[in-house]
C-alpha cells in the first residue's frame, strides 16, 4: 500500500511516519524543504521524498498517482496575518490534485469545532475540512483539542507558566473547557482510521474522558510535576493583553500566543467518543499522558517538537536560501584553536545550547535573549529539542540549524532573533584546530551601527566559548 504523508517533518508527521514504514507501507513523504527531512537513516531508505508546495499548483505534479491512502497534516497558526485564505487555497489545490490519482482515503487532522462563533484559527481549520471533503475520494476527518505531548506546543506552554511562576494571576479565558488528548493516542487513532469504511465521509471529535478547564490543566500539571501554584484568575486582561502576558511568560512567538489565545475563548469539547467504539481504543487520562511525557523527556527521546517548525520564529523561510554563508558586505568574527581530543570537542558542539548553555558568558547570552523578547523576537527560551543530537531545521534558542554533519565536524546555525540585518554562526573541525566563525550581514545604518555596538561583547563571548570549546575539560 502506498502512502501519500503530507507535513512529514512536523510535530505529528515526524511521530507517525515509523509507525507506518514498520506496518510495511510504501510512504511518499511530502516536505517544502529536503534539507529539512532528516529521518533516522534505515528509515530514510524506506521511504520516497518529495518537494512540494501547496501553494504552488505546478509542483504538486510530483504527487504520484498510484497512492492509497492520503495524510492531510499541514496547518499554519503564526506564520501570516492571512493564513485563513492562505490555508484555503492550500486545501484546494491538494483537493483537486488529489481527484487526479487513484487514492481511495484522505485523512486530515483538524480541531475541534463544535462551538457556533469560532476563532481564526479553528474557522480555518473548518474550511480546510470544508473543501476538502467535497472531493472524489472518502475522507476522514479527526478532529482534536489540546494535544498533550513532549514537544508539543500546548504540552511546552503550559511547562513554562508551571514551571516558572509559583503564584499566576491570569485571564478569564483559562475557565473554559476542553477535551485534551495524549499523543500516542492522536498517533493510534490516526493509523487505525487507514482503509476503515465506518469512518470513510465522516468527521469524530478525539480525546479523552477528562472535560477540564485550563485552570484545571495547570494545577493537574502542577501537581504530576509536585510543585505548589496558586492561579487567580481576572476579567481585566484583553486580548492583546493576554497575548502578550503569554508571549513574555513562555517560549511562544507572539502572532501564535495571540492565535492561542483567540483559540482557547472557545470550548473545545468533545461531542462524543463514538470513534472510540469503532476504532476500539481506550485514551489514557490527561495526566497519564502528562506523566508519559515526562518520560519521554527524561530519556531524552522527544521525536518531534513544535518548537522545530517555522511557526516557533514566524519566518517562512528555506535553509538552501542560507546554507552558503555570504562574504561580501559582511562583517565577521573568525577565530581558531587547536584542540585536545576531537570527539570530546564535537559532543562539546552537539550538546550547546539549551539547558547546557553556551559554555561562556552564558549570563550575557540571557540578557541578549531578554532583549530579543522585548522587541518580539523568539528569545533563548526555545531551547533545543534534544539536549544530545541535532537535525538540520532544528531550533537551538534563537538559532535555526542549517547544517549539521557530526563525522565531517561541521555545524551551521542561522540566527532568528530581531537583527537589522543577517547572522551566521559556523563550528568547524579541520584535522586537530576547531574553526569558529560568526559572520553578520548588516541592514543599511543601523546594522553597522549595531555590529560596532556588540563586538566589545563578541570578544568576550567567542573568546571564552573557543576556549571551552577545545579544551578536555
Amino acid at each position: 500500500m502506498k502512502i501519500l504523508l503530507t507535513g512529514a517533518t512536523g510535530y505529528i508527521g515526524k511521530r507517525i511516519l515509523p509507525m507506518l514504514v514498520n506496518k510495511g507501507y510504501h510512504v511518499v513523504c511530502c516536505v517544502r524543504d529536503k534539507s529539512r527531512f532528516n529521518p533516522p537513516k534505515l528509515l530514510k531508505e524506506k521511504v520516497s521524498v518529495i518537494e512540494i508546495d501547496l501553494l504552488n499548483i505546478s509542483s504538486l505534479s510530483k504527487i504520484p498517482n498510484d497512492i492509497d491512502v492520503a495524510y492531510y497534516l499541514v496547518h499554519s497558526m503564526a506564520t501570516a496575518d492571512n493564513y485563513k485564505s492562505l490555508e484555503q487555497k492550500s486545501a484546494v489545490n491538494f483537493r483537486n490534485r488529489l481527484c487526479n490519482t487513484d487514492v481511495k482515503q484522505v485523512i486530515y487532522l483538524s480541531g475541534i469545532i463544535n462551538e457556533s462563533s469560532l476563532s481564526k484559527h479553528l474557522l480555518s481549520r473548518k474550511v480546510v475540512e470544508e473543501e476538502l471533503e467535497t472531493g472524489k475520494y472518502n475522507l476522514t476527518c479527526l478532529r482534536a483539542g489540546i494535544i498533550v505531548g513532549s514537544g508539543s506546543a500546548s504540552f511546552e506552554i503550559m511547562r513554562d507558566l508551571v514551571e516558572k511562576l509559583p503564584v499566576m494571576i491570569t485571564p478569564k479565558w483559562l475557565l473554559t473547557k476542553c477535551s485534551p488528548i495524549g499523543i500516542s493516542d492522536v498517533q493510534t487513532f490516526l493509523m487505525k482510521c487507514i482503509l476503515n469504511q465506518e469512518t470513510f465521509n465522516r468527521n469524530f471529535d478525539i480525546g479523552c474522558a477528562d472535560v477540564l478547564s485550563y485552570r484545571d490543566m495547570l494545577l493537574d500539571f502542577a501537581e504530576v510535576r509536585k510543585l505548589k501554584r496558586k492561579i487567580w484568575t481576572v476579567p481585566l486582561m484583553t486580548p492583546k493583553l493576554s497575548s502578550y502576558w503569554l508571549y513574555f511568560v513562555t517560549s511562544t512567538s507572539y502572532k501564535l500566543a495571540r492565535s492561542l489565545v483567540e483559540s482557547m475563548k472557545v470550548e473545545v469539547v468533545c461531542r462524543d467518543h463514538e470513534i472510540n467504539t469503532i476504532l476500539g481504543i481506550k485514551p489514557i487520562s490527561y495526566k497519564e499522558a502528562l506523566i508519559k511525557a515526562f518520560d519521554s523527556i527524561e530519556n531524552n527521546d522527544i521525536a518531534s517538537s513544535w518548537k522545530d517548525s517555522y511557526s516557533s520564529s514566524e519566518i517562512n523561510m528555506s535553509i538552501s536560501e542560507f546554507i552558503s554563508v555570504p562574504e561580501f558586505g559582511c562583517f565577521k568574527d573568525a577565530r581558531s584553536s587547536v584542540i585536545e581530543d576531537r570527539k570530546i570537542s564535537i559532543d562539546k558542539i552537539w550538546s550547546i545550547g539549551g539547558e547546557n548553555g553556551w559554555y561562556h558568558g552564558n549570563w550575557l547570552w540571557r540578557i541578549r535573549g531578554f532583549l530579543d523578547k522585548l522587541f518580539g523576537g523568539v528569545g533563548l527560551r526555545r531551547g533545543r529539542t534534544n539536549q544530545k543530537t541535532i537535525s538540520v531545521g532544528d531550533s537551538l534558542d534563537f538559532w535555526r540549524v542549517l547544517y549539521a554533519n557530526k563525522d565531517e565536524g561541521r555545524l551551521l546555525l542561522f540566527a532568528e532573533m530581531k537583527l537589522p540585518g543577517e547572522a551566521w554562526l559556523e563550528f568547524k573541525i579541520v584535522n586537530e584546530e576547531l574553526f569558529q566563525t560568526a559572520t553578520f550581514r548588516p541592514l543599511g545604518l543601523m546594522g553597522r551601527l549595531y555590529w560596532f555596538a556588540v563586538y566589545p561583547f563578541h570578544g568576550i563571548i567567542f573568546k571564552g566559548m573557543i576556549k571551552k570549546l577545545s579544551q578536555i575539560r
